[in-house]
């Protein structure tokens, strides 16, 4: 029987990563496109690594803050499927760029605390799908990829009328909890399957995605 659980590996920056997430399972894809972050590709890299994932799996570009200038540009070069904004595009600006580009867009947005949820509620009336995040430090220099994981209990039994996906912290040995206590049927992974900063370890992705999908035999 098909999994339920649908998992997004995200960060990917070279050929042997992407087999890896391919061949154990990964629904979603990511590439980013942030320059400060140690998982950023060009877009000629990008185009390469997209070149490499098979049909029916869902190629994700990662930006932060993008004008629409550089994602005409990202989208030119690269083959992608979806969007996902990293930033703090408000919701006008969300629908904005769904309505021009013509891609599923995916909001971030991060949690710390209960003040944080009614983002999800604003952002769900123009996304096509929300990635539940940590809210990053004020001093962090990424809004995303930093290891953080939120107080799962915040969103447990909470329902939006998009799709989900949880991120923020989630590594194979804590991410089946993670589904546990939230309900999530897609999860999100960077730096939880890296064995340094923007590098993917085969075997923690592979050990993610099989205690994520553990939960549908319990």
């Amino acid at each position: 029987m098909a999994s339920r659980i649908r998992v997004k590996i995200c960060g990917l920056t070279d050929p042997a990563s992407v087999a890896a997430a391919v061949s154990a399972g990964a629904s979603y894809l990511g590439f980013v496109f942030f320059p400060k972050s140690p998982r950023n590709l060009g877009h000629d890299a990008a185009r390469a690594l997209a070149a490499e994932v098979p049909p029916g799996i869902a190629k994700v570009a990662l930006t932060v803050d993008a004008d629409d200038a550089a994602l005409a540009a990202l989208m030119d070069r690269v083959p992608i499927d979806m969007l996902q904004l990293h930033g703090h595009e408000t919701p006008e600006r969300v629908a904005a760029i769904r309505a021009r580009f013509g891609l599923p867009v995916m909001k971030a947005v991060g949690i710390a605390d209960e003040a944080d949820l009614p983002q999800l509620a604003a952002y769900a009336r123009v996304a096509d799908q929300l990635l539940v995040d940590a809210k990053p430090p004020k001093t962090a220099a990424l809004p995303g990829g930093n290891g953080l994981s939120f107080d799962w209990r915040l969103i447990a039994n909470r329902r939006w009328p998009v799709p989900w996906m949880l991120a923020g912290g989630l590594t194979p040995d804590n991410v089946a909890e993670a589904i546990r206590l939230t309900g999530a049927i897609q999860v999100d992974v960077s730096s939880g399957v890296e064995s340094a900063p923007g590098v993917k370890d085969a075997a923690l992705i592979d050990r993610f995605i099989a205690a994520a999908r553990m939960e549908d035999v319990r």
